[in-house]
């Protein structure tokens, strides 16, 4: 298919490859609602609004929320008392809720757009999300709505966001893993995906994957659609370097390769690597380099 070119047609594609994404989207990236789940999701709190404690927050809405990952965690440890969770995809809402009953914890659902919020004015204490304003065709829009559901005092969080120059940055582990993947899938004993063996990229649903992400931001992007919806201290600081462009390189690999074939001990060796790297960045390289050169951007401000 093209690309889609319109506000509608940018929402239209993302609701069908979220909906088809919906049931394998816990396991594809690790979602964890225990004591892993939980340390990251505090962890990444730390990173944009500051060391906590944070919260306890009222009333909160997620923004795109899926599977429930931020939502969820936090009311487990008790930073949001009252979660609203909003989605244009009914299919991550299914499983959010799945997930919800799962843990014994009761949350309020919306499919809708975030451009176009059904809350009234000053309904929340917290509004926050986590990879999904590149995903927006009107982002202007967006953060007038967040401003508009927020109460005085209240917070915005963001987390998860592409930054345009670690973007092209990840580009180059990507190339590196599709050129070296044959040999990689001979040495892990691996046969070729479905995809590879048929020497395209993506069929059916999971084909529009590369249509989703319709933006990239430098930091001042987003520092400017904060301030001129309104907000008043904002912050912007960047996640992941090193730990981005190992990962990008293992999942490139691993994309080319049937999943039930790639080893166990591989994918130990990635996820604790990545691990490892995380740890690296968050110490050395998140304090001293500036905020575009990593492949994630984080924001906060405040509704006055």
């Amino acid at each position: 298919m093209s690309a889609p070119r319109t506000p509608a047609q940018i929402r239209a594609v993302n609701e069908r490859y979220h909906d088809a994404a919906a049931a394998e989207y816990d396991a594809k990236w690790g979602i964890d609602f225990g004591a892993k789940g939980l340390r990251q999701v505090l962890g990444k709190l730390d990173k944009v609004l500051g060391r906590g404690p944070h919260g306890p927050y009222d009333s909160a809405l997620e923004i795109g929320a899926g599977t429930g990952y931020f939502s969820l965690n936090l009311m487990q440890a008790g930073v949001i008392r009252s979660a609203t969770c909003v989605d244009i995809s009914p299919g991550m809402l299914r499983a959010l809720r799945a997930n919800a009953v799962g843990l014994g914890l009761e949350v309020r659902t919306e499919a809708c757009d975030a451009e176009a919020l059904p809350f009234p004015d000053a309904s929340f204490d917290l509004v926050f999300g986590h990879a999904v304003l590149h995903h927006l065709p009107d982002l202007a829009t967006a953060f007038s709505e967040f401003h508009r559901v927020l109460r005085p005092g209240g917070t915005l969080a963001f987390a998860g966001e592409p930054s345009r120059y670690g973007d092209r940055l990840a580009a180059v582990p990507k190339r590196a893993a599709g050129a070296v993947a044959p040999l990689w899938r001979a040495a892990m004993r691996a046969g070729a995906a479905e995809s590879a063996a048929n020497g395209h990229a993506g069929h059916g649903v999971h084909g529009l994957e590369r249509y989703v992400d319709v933006h990239a931001f430098a930091p001042g992007d987003l520092r400017t659609l904060a301030r001129n919806a309104g907000f008043e201290r904002v912050r912007l600081r960047g996640e992941e370097l090193l730990a981005s462009w190992f990962g990008w390189a293992n999942r490139s690999l691993e994309a080319t390769a049937d999943p039930a074939e790639v080893p166990w001990l591989w994918r130990q060796y990635a996820y604790r690597g990545y691990l490892v790297l995380q740890q690296v960045d968050r110490v050395v390289l998140e304090p001293r380099l500036p905020p575009g050169v990593f492949y994630n951007l984080m924001l906060s401000a405040r509704r006055v």
